[in-house]
């Protein structure tokens, strides 16, 4: 049987990316092909009227141009737009899908935080990696948000959106990215993510299930780790210990900008909000009592993709 391929291009706070998927034979989903471009659309995002300004308008602009591009080459049958919490949250969001509108030809589906959750989830069930996972937390770092769910029997039992991205916090709680991390930055951070997450209302057990990381700050650790071994992120074990999260964030927090862009691995866009990343995602791990994350690349746009492949 024939699946025609579909596109998804998921506008995020930090990154635009595409998928290009089809369906196997027996259903299961397949990519065709993956890109990301870093285009951090969101700057300014943790006003509190945040508003798009016209260099990332500009530049996630471009990314989409470029994306559909490449997308075009394999002929989707449906191509999809959809984006995050920095068009989500800024007053001027309607402009900017109304300039993506004029430009491409195509619309911007803006989605609820809960949309956004459930679609993750829904994504990363696809992962035959995570097979064997039947209850379980997933957690996903953006630039404007981080997504919580639980499953239990591999059904969403529970998922929320927080305002807890690593552009957003970067910007709220360090006062010179371009600095090394001071310790009292870290720990507001760190105290932010936990009152936040127990705000949240969202239900945590005693004794943690596994837990899914995923997002690009976990595959940026990945990237690293391999940049040091010669391998690709492909080849790095997906299974990511605290002590790895921590001893990077030992070894960063001291270096300023311009040091931390020049590490084997980590994509110069991300260097400076790549330190609030690794405190919210161990201030997480704390919190949940999960002593190792499982990483996956099936997020968003695995779930997009799985819904329009019909």
């Amino acid at each position: 049987m024939h699946f025609p391929p579909v596109a998804v291009i998921d506008i995020g706070s930090n990154s635009i990316k595409v998928l290009v998927a089809t369906r196997d034979a027996d259903g299961r989903l397949r990519a065709l092909k993956s890109k990301t471009l870093d285009a951090r659309i969101s700057a300014g995002i943790s006003k509190d009227q945040p508003m798009l300004g016209e260099e990332g308008m500009a530049r996630g602009l471009a990314a989409i141009r470029e994306l559909l591009d490449t997308a075009a080459a394999f002929n989707p049958a449906s191509t999809v737009l959809v984006a995050t919490s920095a068009v989500r949250d800024a007053i001027n969001g309607p402009d900017f899908r109304a300039r993506v509108k004029v430009a491409t030809g195509h619309d911007i589906r803006i989605l609820t935080g809960d949309e956004e959750a459930n679609l993750i989830g829904r994504g990363l069930t696809s992962d035959p990696a995570l097979a064997d996972l039947k209850d379980f937390y997933v957690f996903d770092l953006g630039g404007g948000s981080l997504e919580c769910l639980s499953f239990r029997s591999r059904k969403i039992d529970q998922a929320t959106s927080l305002k807890l991205g690593c552009v957003r916090l970067t910007e709220r709680f360090i006062k010179d990215p371009a600095a090394p991390l001071v310790q009292e930055e870290a720990n507001a951070i760190a105290l932010h993510v936990r009152d936040e997450l127990k705000r949240s209302g969202f239900r945590f057990s005693i004794v943690a299930p596994p837990a899914v990381f995923a997002g690009g700050t976990m595959s940026t650790v990945r990237a690293i780790k391999g940049a040091r071994h010669g391998l690709t992120l492909e080849e790095t074990t997906p299974i990511i210990g605290l002590d790895t999260l921590a001893e990077l964030l030992d070894e960063l927090a001291p270096l300023n900008l311009d040091q931390r862009k020049s590490l084997p691995g980590l994509p110069p866009a991300r260097a400076d909000v790549f330190p609030a990343a690794l405190v919210t995602m161990l201030t997480v791990a704390d919190y949940t009592h999960v002593d190792r994350f499982h990483h996956s690349l099936h997020n968003l746009r695995w779930g997009i993709a799985d819904e329009v492949a019909r």
